[in-house]
């Protein structure tokens, strides 16, 4: 059946090994555990500079193929084939960011890597994942080596789109003064990436029908409407080249941003994953704007 196959794609956990060793980068680290709201175990990492922390950056990663350490080619599909032919190591901007004396939070959204299982026990593409984000930041403003540290945001894909509903649907974290800026790397919609990939109306419906059988509604409202409620400086990162998108949306939320904001257009290859590699790759952007507000 089309739509299972196609919901499966778009919805199924279980592609996200933690496959990557901090170790291999010399990093200190701790394994750590947190809880979110509704008491789903979410596992991680948290790295500590050798001298005094500048503030904590959480990342969190995009979803379905990936986990916190990042993407593998192994025993993946035919999309994720086209989405990057190469493993995609997280632990490289990990690393850049120790070493600017910023410690590190990366851990695995629900359904994802080492993490519990949902509630629901599908991918939802931030509308339960966002939870995972407010647990991230209580986590750290509680941790007592950090309680007083500021916070950065670093949300890839389904992380910006995570953080973005977070910031819509939980006033406490728009008022919440130790959060100093957000990285929003390629946010994406369901729709405009089914509609990308070059599906028909015929297919699409189809999975939409299937989602629905397992309790995911990805035809409401997507987080776009929430990006007005984003309430620090917020830097986008495109790739202009990114055959799985609309960059007109991309656009639209980088428009509807009311905070301090910049755009970096990427020229990269045709392909989805291109900007996420570039993460771990290109420091100085990165650097430069949680330079500047995580102080």
């Amino acid at each position: 059946m089309i739509g299972k196959f196609v919901s499966d794609m778009m919805i199924k956990p279980g592609k996200s090994p933690v496959f990557d060793s901090p170790n291999k980068y010399g990093l200190e680290y701790e394994d750590v555990t947190f809880k979110a709201k509704d008491g789903i175990e979410l596992f991680g990492w948290l790295f500590e500079p050798k001298e005094k922390s500048r503030g904590v950056i959480i990342q969190s990663h995009f979803g379905i193929q990936c986990s916190r350490c990042g993407f593998t080619t192994e025993g993946k599909g035919l999309l994720a084939k086209a989405l990057w032919n190469k493993d995609i190591n997280f632990l490289n901007q990990a690393k850049y960011l120790v070493e600017a004396a910023y410690s590190v939070l990366m851990f695995d959204f629900r359904n994802h890597g080492n993490s519990g299982k949902g509630k629901n026990p599908w991918i939802t593409w931030g509308q339960e994942e966002y939870k995972d984000i407010l647990a991230a930041v209580d986590f750290i403003s509680k941790h007592p080596d950090h309680k007083n540290d500021n916070i950065g945001l670093l949300s890839i894909c389904m992380g910006a789109a995570s953080s973005t509903f977070a910031y819509g649907l939980e006033k406490s974290l728009q008022k919440n003064k130790k959060i100093k800026a957000m990285i929003a790397i390629q946010p994406l919609t369901y729709d405009y990436f089914l509609k990308a990939l070059g599906f028909p109306n015929f297919v699409i419906k189809a999975t939409n029908r299937y989602n629905k059988r397992r309790g995911v509604d990805l035809t409401g409202p997507s987080f776009l409407p929430y990006a007005k409620n984003i309430s620090v400086p917020t830097m986008v990162v495109q790739n202009k080249n990114d055959p799985m998108t609309n960059m007109e949306m991309v656009k639209k939320y980088y428009d509807d941003l009311v905070v301090e904001k910049d755009i970096v257009w990427l020229d990269l290859e045709k392909k989805r994953a291109a900007a996420y590699d570039w993460v771990g790759k290109s420091p100085k952007p990165i650097l430069g704007w949680f330079d500047k507000w995580v102080k």
